[in-house]
């Protein structure tokens, strides 16, 4: 799937990470970051440009993971909630380029997300034609997600301790998903963390 496409990636890695207690984003997992394996993910993808919002604990971030092939944006709001992190993305899109029809929002603690699954999204944009193309996983739709640019204002304007779940449950009837289902696994505690060790 080599198609020139023109669907960003949103990549939001700016939470403190309060309940694992050390920054998750460089987390080792199979001989990179959970970050650094989250960006691999989105460049060997078919979307471009890649964004990566950065807040709590930027600067150690940039200094531990390679970022030099996608857009860094750090989003000052950061402990406001995901929905400040969502507003600062689409906002550097918009001053980015007006041929942007869409963006993948996803988040870096995902560590089964892959390259195959971002395209998968973008082929079901295209073929269904739907603005909005969710994972699907243990009977719940999130993220990685694709929203048309449409919805960009919508998301814009999300409220900040809100997150993408708002819009696919505003538009459910305009959702198509794909399945995901090791998209429930996302490491939030030490606990998630050590799971996910035990398992590979």
């Amino acid at each position: 799937m080599n198609v020139e496409s023109n669907i960003a990636t949103i990549i939001l890695a700016a939470g403190a990470s309060t309940r694992m207690g050390t920054p998750k984003q460089l987390l080792p997992y199979q001989g990179c970051s959970l970050l650094q394996h989250t960006v691999e993910s989105a460049i060997a993808s078919v979307c471009k440009p890649v964004v990566v919002v950065l807040g709590a604990n930027a600067q150690k971030i940039t200094s531990k993971v390679n970022l030099s092939s996608v857009r860094v944006v750090e989003n000052p709001d950061w402990h406001l909630g995901m929905g400040s992190s969502i507003r600062r993305g689409i906002i550097s899109l918009e001053t980015y380029s007006h041929t942007i029809d869409a963006v993948v929002i996803t988040v870096c603690d995902q560590p089964f997300l892959s390259s195959e699954i971002i395209n998968h999204l973008v082929t079901a944009y295209h073929s269904t034609g739907k603005p909005i193309i969710a994972c699907e996983y243990a009977d719940i739709l999130g993220v990685p997600v694709l929203f048309k640019h449409t919805l960009f204002s919508e998301l814009i304007t999300l409220g900040e301790m809100v997150g993408a779940k708002k819009l696919i449950k505003k538009y459910e009837k305009q959702v198509f998903s794909i399945p995901f289902p090791l998209g429930i696994i996302d490491i939030d505690t030490l606990r998630d963390y050590q799971v996910l060790l035990n398992s590979d």
